[in-house]
Formats: C-alpha cells, structure tokens, sequence
C-alpha cells in the first residue's frame, strides 16, 4: 500500500469515528451551572431550586427577530405544561434595556419567569451565549439534555418535555 493511500483510510478512518461518536455521545450530560438569576420582579431565583421539574431556558434579546417569533410558542407551551410542573425561564441578555425588556414582556403578555443578565453571569454560566435565542433544557435532575441556538421546533421540545414529565409522573 502506498504512503497516500494509508493516509487517506487514516483520515477517513478518523473522520467516520468522530462523526460516529457525535452521533452517538450522550446529549446533554453536562450539569446545568448553579447560579442566581435576578427576576425583572426584584426577586432572585437560584436555579437549583428547581431541581425536580424541567426548565426551559431561553436567551433572547428585544432586537432579535427569532426571539419575538417564538414567543407565542414559548407562551402557549407554559399554558399546556406549567400546571404539569414546567418552568420557562427568558433570560434576556447583557446589552438589552432593562425598560425595553419590561415593555416586551408588558406587550407580549409573558406569563413565564423573566431574568436580567445585566453583569452576563448567566451569559458565561451557560458557556458564553452569544447568539439569541439560545435555548436548553434542563431536566428533572438538573442536566441540561437539549439546545439550540436560533429558533426551536417547539412540536419536538414539547415531547421531549413530555417525557421529562411522565417519567416524574411514574417515578
């Protein structure tokens, strides 16, 4: 065998395991981070005390297109499940007004729980969002076991929330 021919099966060989091992690495092992998020209602929320149920974490912005697109979703979605033990959690970033961000959820009549990042806490937390929306979700032990950055199938995210749910339900 030729010098370019092993190293042609070396690279491949090497190409096909790394796509084989994404495909298969279990999604979403990574510990959702501990930290404080300060409500635009004054109050402060540690993340790990909602431990026991899914959380859906969105980052949005009042600029961001996507983000006001998927709002209604995210909304009905808290109507369907929060009674069943969902929490959804918009977090708006760093750079975004504070009085912008109170007029959206005025305006958008958001049911659902709404942080400040004013010091991108959150931002660095999650590893270092950037874009919006950025979406995870956490489940019921605290794991983050799905994201998506940029709009989400909310059809797919609900059964997966589903699940989260009827195994708490079984448990």
């Amino acid at each position: 065998m030729k010098t370019k021919d092993i190293l042609i099966s070396f690279f491949a060989i090497l190409i096909l395991g790394s796509i084989a091992y994404l495909w298969m690495a279990p999604s979403g092992a990574q510990k959702a981070p501990e930290i404080s998020l300060q409500l635009i209602d004054g109050n402060k929320l540690d993340l790990s005390s909602l431990k026991g149920k899914p959380v859906l974490i969105t980052f949005w912005a009042t600029s961001c297109p996507g983000c006001i697109k998927e709002m209604p979703h995210l909304v009905e979605l808290y109507h369907e499940l929060h009674k069943e033990g969902l929490e959804i959690i918009g977090i708006a970033m760093p750079d975004d007004r504070p009085d912008y961000v109170m007029e959206m959820v005025k305006r958008k009549n958001l049911p659902y729980l709404i942080a400040f990042d004013l010091k991108a806490e959150a931002v660095r937390s999650f590893g270092n969002v950037s874009l919006t929306p950025t979406t995870f979700l956490i489940d019921d032990q605290g794991k983050i076991v799905k994201k998506k950055i940029g709009v989400i199938n909310i059809a797919s995210w609900k059964k997966r929330i589903e699940l989260i749910l009827n195994n708490n339900k079984s448990s």
